[in-house]
């Protein structure tokens, strides 16, 4: 029972305590939110890939074969791709509707539900491992986190959400890991076949939405002063991953 509580008391940290802090956010007028929210979709597209590529295939490779892991993942890409269609056919009012970044709201939200379960996969097996490697756990997913978090608000807030929308969201998309966490206290060796095929399909999500959504949305902006910032945010994001995954090994 004692495992058990410590994980929630993990879960709670990992997913709302990261949340909350890009909810502070809150306190920033529109102008400014505005503005801060185009830096943090660049941001976000950094974390993105280095999260797909650095931390969640890798991790997946370890487990599956790697042409299996690749199928899944281009498997995962074609799904998110109808999965787009499906939402501009129910948003568009008219024949000459076109791809929006408003689109990206909805993708992140179920991209991010899918992470945030698997980091309740990982986080809940480290602590029926040893309590120590589940706090070490909780923190470098914590750390890895916080800049995915901001990032996911800020892709909400351009993609057309009022601020509250925002985080309610945000808060929705992390309760995914408290759920899958607690589910693998008492389903820990079902839920381990499924692991890496779910790292696969996040992944796709994240390379989808980084690659088809943001990256186009960024391309609107032409200045060269802008472009050279947006680089250098996309650059700090990947570092950011790139520094947890060196850091902590196999923990993305």
């Amino acid at each position: 029972m004692n495992e058990l509580i410590y994980i929630i008391i993990a879960l709670l940290a990992a997913s709302v305590g990261s949340v909350m802090l890009s909810g502070s956010l809150l306190v920033l007028n529109q102008k400014w939110l505005e503005k801060l929210s185009g830096y943090l979709l660049c941001l976000a597209g950094g974390t993105l890939i280095g999260s797909a590529l650095m931390g969640l295939i890798p991790e997946s490779m370890e487990i599956l074969p790697v042409r299996e892991v690749l199928i899944w993942v281009l498997f995962g890409i074609l799904f998110f791709f109808l999965l787009e269609k499906f939402i501009l056919w129910r948003m568009c009012r008219d024949d000459n509707c076109k791809r929006q970044i408003h689109t990206a709201g909805p993708m992140i939200i179920i991209g991010d539900a899918v992470h945030n379960a698997i980091d309740g996969v990982v986080i809940a097996t480290s602590f029926m491992t040893s309590v120590e490697l589940g706090i070490f756990v909780t923190v470098s997913v914590v750390l890895h986190e916080i800049p995915q978090e901001l990032g996911d608000f800020g892709i909400l807030i351009k993609s057309g959400y009022s601020k509250k929308q925002a985080l309610f969201y945000n808060l929705l998309s992390a309760s995914s890991a408290i759920v899958a966490g607690t589910v693998t206290y008492f389903l820990l060796d079902f839920m381990e076949e499924i692991v890496p095929y779910a790292l696969a399909v996040a992944a796709a999500s994240f390379l989808y939405i980084a690659l088809a959504d943001l990256i186009p949305e960024m391309h609107k902006e032409t200045k060269a002063k802008e472009s050279i910032l947006q680089f250098l945010l996309i650059l700090v994001g990947v570092g950011v991953i790139f520094l947890s995954a060196a850091s902590h090994g196999h923990v993305h």
